[in-house]
């Protein structure tokens, strides 16, 4: 059995986890450190309903007793040093989308990835069942991929990563630049459009809407027909623990490198700087390592205030 100590139980997916978890005997949430927003009440309730053993002092406390560690903050500005204790304990650590939010922390990652580190992550959606049946097609039957739209709801970063991560994958090539195409505003509700170029010639464009959950779609052009799917949200937490797992078991890694999650979240930064700059293609090439990136402690703010209390 796969013991994983989590980082803090800020949003829903500690709990999802548990639940798909406790379904098999691959692996389970066996001890939790919290310094988040969730109090004393949520927390032992958590600890529990899912039998966890221990409520840690320290994250490093909690890094000794495990096999992996799940960093599940919602503020992504303290990802990088909240899974160190893991790594430097020779542990893998899972860190939760976003994974990070910023150029610079997009570069420590990497810096400890190439020193060794097992970074796992991030979100589930790249590994959507719809995805990788599409993938599996061979490309003389469904045709070359032209471009791929997809859409995202609740907000600009935190949950729209999704969407670009899914497009990331479907594409299979560095990003090059991102272009802020537009946005509209109605009934109290904000959309965004941005367009995406990738090095394989392939063009991207994800649509988001601040303040409103919406499915993720995806609609694929290829050089043979047009490819239409929704996602099913309730396979993919499965689909990304399952890969999880069979690398604690076997050591083989079907989840995405640290460098290649990271080329999503520049792909937002990128966004980000072009809207700000009025539009136009920015290059990801061109994003200034002082970039402060999105605002994780104002994120964390915002989104305690809305919480509720799921863990009771």
């Amino acid at each position: 059995m796969i013991r994983i100590g989590v980082v803090n139980i800020d949003t829903s997916h500690p709990l999802a986890f548990s639940e798909y978890l406790k379904k098999g005997n691959r692996a389970r949430y066996v001890a939790v450190y919290n310094d988040g927003f969730r109090g004393d009440g949520e927390v032992e309730s958590f600890i529990k309903k899912y039998n966890l053993q221990k409520r840690c002092q320290s994250i490093e406390e909690l890094a000794e007793m495990v096999d992996v560690g799940f960093v599940q903050s919602c503020n992504w500005d303290n990802h990088v040093k909240e899974a160190l204790p893991f790594i430097e304990k020779g542990k893998p650590v899972f860190i939760d989308k976003p994974i990070v939010g910023s150029v610079a922390d997009c570069k420590k990652l990497e810096e400890l990835a190439e020193k060794g580190a097992i970074i796992l992550g991030s979100s589930s959606v790249r590994y959507a069942e719809e995805i990788q049946d599409f993938l599996a097609l061979p490309p003389e039957e469904r045709g070359e991929i032209l471009s791929v739209y997809g859409t995202a709801g609740v907000d600009e970063f935190n949950y729209a990563i999704h969407i670009v991560e899914a497009i990331h994958e479907l594409v299979g090539s560095e990003p090059v630049s991102t272009n802020f195409a537009g946005r509209a505003e109605r009934e109290g509700l904000v959309s965004e459009t941005f367009t995406m170029r990738f090095a394989n010639g392939i063009t991207g464009t994800y649509t988001t809407c601040h303040g409103e959950w919406h499915q993720f779609e995806v609609v694929i052009m290829t050089t043979k027909s047009t490819y239409h799917f929704q996602i099913d949200c309730g396979k993919i937490y499965g689909a990304l623990l399952d890969r999880l797992c069979d690398y604690m078991e076997t050591g083989e890694n079907r989840l995405a490198p640290v460098k290649k999650i990271n080329q999503a979240i520049k792909i937002m930064l990128a966004g980000r700087l072009s809207r700000e700059n009025g539009g136009g293609a920015f290059k990801i090439e061109d994003i200034p390592e002082y970039d402060p990136g999105f605002d994780g402690d104002d994120f964390q703010r915002g989104y305690a205030k809305a919480a509720a209390k799921i863990y009771l």
